[in-house]
């Protein structure tokens, strides 16, 4: 039974109207996850805001999504790894590396693997990375403020997870052809 409104601009409380507007015409559609988070003006601000934020961080378009990838994927977040799997593919990231994000798998791209690796450690272990994560992470090439650029990712997607978990966000029909079930609904016959 899903509890929580899908607003639009006309449905949704004053302080969210004008962020769904801008988010309608930077993205030419309001996604459901912003309609949804809507119903707390703050918290529409601070996803779109962090969210916007990890996108002038020093990754590039295509290491973005694969530690977006990797968070959804490891807090097996339906709505996002979908949405994610398509703005992984406008940034130029390869068929084979996405779908090795949506299952859990190697990279063949040795930088991109280490990138995978840390940031899905930065969450199974709640940030406390060993200085063993930390080393493989500088070998790759990274950098101290990537560290924590990797971390500031970890809290935009802890939103959307969270709140997809949450609200059963359903997927936008741009997500028809990157549709995803979380491998323990798989195991569950789901």
């Amino acid at each position: 039974m899903r509890t929580f409104a899908l607003h639009t601009t006309e449905s949704a409380p004053e302080a969210a109207k004008a962020p769904l507007s801008a988010i309608e015409t930077a993205w030419g559609f309001i996604p459901n996850l912003h309609r949804t988070l809507a119903e707390s003006p703050v918290t529409l601000q601070a996803y779109d805001t962090l969210f916007s934020l990890f996108g002038q961080s020093s990754f590039t378009a295509a290491e973005q999504q694969v530690v977006y990838l990797a968070i959804n994927v490891f807090n097996a977040c339906e709505y996002c790894t979908a949405g994610h799997s398509v703005l992984a593919r406008n940034a130029g990231l390869p068929a084979d590396a996405i779908e090795a994000l949506r299952e859990s798998q190697p990279l063949a791209d040795p930088r991109h693997e280490a990138l995978r690796r840390f940031a899905e450690t930065v969450v199974r272990e709640r940030g406390r990375v060993g200085e063993e994560d930390l080393a493989a992470f500088f070998e790759a090439g990274f950098s101290r403020a990537q560290v924590l650029e990797v971390v500031l990712a970890v809290a935009t997607k802890t939103i959307s997870n969270y709140t997809n978990h949450i609200t059963h966000t359903p997927n936008d029909t741009f997500m028809a052809a990157t549709a995803w079930t979380a491998p323990q609904r798989r195991a569950a016959g789901a």
